[in-house]
């Protein structure tokens, strides 16, 4: 039986897209899920026993001293002792595995804190034709036309990651780009940030978008002079209004991919995913989806979720509320979305963006934002807002006020709610995130691979420097995170941590952007463990090496206080434990 479509059971939704991309709000239509989903629970196996003792390497267990130690015992999923060789030994007893890892650095597994898994996992088959592979807009294009032979018939042409903001060509893609691709096969391309996605004609076709169909509010059809949709699709509702039509979205194997997705995670040191978006695919049975990975031991990361907005009513009926699930899996935060992407131009922005009169926009009325934080405060949740402009963060900044005045009275003190991305950053917003006791997650990869697009072409060199802010976001007492947003960046901890020390540019090697905001490695380290673990309100449990903690850890070849930063992300991750499992 051939696939089915997804567009007879579209939903679309008001408003622009989440960040990362909520692609197929309709895709449960196409899958046959259990009633309830939501509510299975994994059968997990039993945690191992024995115990087994690292040494010879150096443990750096990421404590308040940053101190250092020469062996580590793990009892079962927990770590039993971190301490001087002999003083594990004797802990561990004389029946324990004893493994030597001379030379190695041991840390706590990293911590991925904004990811979004089931969108990375269903774009994962698509064709790569970004940046890290071409140039320029021309190979991205020609790459697509080598590989248009091999669609079947009635299947359409995907790719994924095309960014002009990185990529030498025009600003976007339009059906007069695509259409010399093919004009009998449906082509349809997403930006990297996942805000914008480029189709041709016959895509345009196949989903009946004409001259007459009307813009969806808040997520307009690009269009020629003459009023023919152009092929760029803005935002959620266009996106899917054109994608939904795609017959092979009904047949990807999304536990497959989603597996394959944590399972690199896992071969670079990550063992905690946090998703930022969760349910903008298929509401609460995404959890359950979750639950599925995990059957019989399959899922070699832990996830704690942020529920998307979008879809937050579903949970609230199907009684999902903050720290629903267990240490495999955990709702942790309430996520709402205020804003586009800055180097997509729809960041929202105190002032228009260089050679422009626009500033971006909204993706949600001020005052529906800080109603909405107000209420899910009140009731428990951590209130996690994506923002990326600086107009955005003063609206987020206004909400988050309401947010903590209404946790405290209904109770819930220690919320840490969170500013996504947080990228364009002013002094005083981080004196207020500092009063507010508010907590930032950086996407670090804006300063690395977008940082001399920002300086030159998006908002200015004075800007640019406000981008990323660690090191003064530090100063000002406020523990703040790194992240990937993959699939925006690859999940890719050590890069991260290079992009924070060193603040290089991609395109510029040598060149730094903003120096005063470099950060040691050990805050870096910080970040993507302890703290990250602190956001995610999983600190009792994960982010350091401590007796009594679960057995999450990484091995590295090189011990990366010790390197020169600028190649912290050349070193190999040896081995990644969680529960006290080696996965990697």
């Amino acid at each position: 039986m051939p696939p089915r479509s997804l567009a007879p059971h579209l939903h679309v939704h008001d408003g622009g897209c989440g960040c990362g991309g909520p692609l197929l709000a309709g895709l449960a239509a196409l899958v046959d899920l259990p009633a309830d989903l939501h509510r299975r629970r994994p059968t997990r196996p039993a945690p191992p026993t024995g115990t087994v003792v690292l040494r010879g390497a150096t443990v750096l267990p990421v404590d308040p001293a940053f101190s250092r130690a020469e062996a580590i015992a793990v009892r079962g999923d927990r770590i039993l002792a971190v301490g001087s060789e002999d003083d594990v030994l004797a802990r561990a007893g004389e029946d324990a595995t004893v493994l030597d890892r001379p030379g190695a650095t041991i840390l706590p597994g990293f911590i991925e804190p904004h990811a979004h898994l089931l969108p990375t996992a269903m774009l994962r088959t698509w064709h790569d034709v970004g940046p890290f592979r071409f140039d320029t807009v021309d190979e991205a294009l020609d790459h697509l036309a080598s590989v248009v032979s091999t669609v079947e018939p009635s299947q359409w042409l995907t790719g994924r990651q095309f960014d002009p903001s990185l990529q030498a060509g025009p600003g976007q893609l339009t059906t007069d780009q695509l259409d010399r691709v093919s004009v009998d096969i449906p082509i349809v391309v997403t930006n990297a940030s996942l805000h914008f996605a480029y189709a041709n004609s016959a895509a345009l076709a196949a989903a009946g978008i004409t001259r007459d169909t009307p813009d969806i509010p808040h997520s307009p059809y690009g269009r020629h002079p003459d009023g023919t949709p152009n092929g760029v699709l803005v935002g959620q509702g266009a996106m899917l209004s054109v994608m939904a039509h795609n017959p092979s979205m009904g047949s990807l194997d999304v536990v497959e991919q989603a597996r394959a997705v944590a399972q690199r995670a896992s071969t670079v040191g990550v063992t905690t995913i946090c998703d930022q978006g969760t349910g903008t695919l298929l509401g609460p049975d995404e959890v359950g989806l979750y639950r599925t990975l995990a059957e019989g031991d399959g899922l070699p990361t832990r996830l704690r979720y942020s529920v998307h907005d979008s879809r937050g009513q579903a949970f609230v009926d199907a009684g999902i509320g903050c720290g629903d699930g267990d240490d495999l899996i955990r709702a942790t935060a309430w996520k709402i979305v205020s804003d586009g992407s800055n180097q997509g131009r729809t960041g929202h922005l105190r002032e228009p963006y260089l050679g422009s009169d626009d500033a971006g926009i909204p993706y949600i009325d001020p005052d529906v934002l800080v109603e909405t934080a107000r209420t899910r405060a009140a009731e428990g949740w951590q209130v996690a807002i994506h923002a990326n402009g600086d107009r955005a963060i003063d609206d987020a900044l206004v909400a988050l006020a309401a947010a903590v005045e209404s946790a405290a009275a209904a109770g819930h003190g220690d919320r840490r709610h969170r500013i996504e991305h947080c990228s364009i950053l002013h002094d005083e917003q981080i004196a207020r995130i500092a009063e507010l006791g508010l907590t930032p997650s950086f996407l670090i990869g804006h300063v690395h691979f977008w940082g001399q697009a920002f300086r030159d072409d998006i908002i200015g060199p004075e800007r640019a420097d406000l981008l990323d802010r660690t090191a003064s976001s530090s100063a000002a007492g406020i523990r703040w995170t790194l992240h990937s947003d993959e699939s925006v960046t690859p999940i890719e901890p050590l890069r991260c941590l290079h992009d924070a020390v060193t603040r290089e540019l991609w395109r510029e090697p040598g060149t730094v952007l903003t120096p005063s905001e470099r950060v040691p490695v050990e805050a870096a380290i910080r970040a993507m463990t302890s703290d990250a673990a602190w956001q995610c309100h999983s600190e009792h449990e994960i982010g350091t090496l401590e007796e009594g903690k679960l057995a999450d850890l990484v091995v590295l070849a090189e011990d990366p206080t010790q390197v020169d930063p600028r190649h912290l992300s050349d070193i190999e991750v040896l081995e990644t434990w969680m529960g006290g499992v080696r996965r990697h």
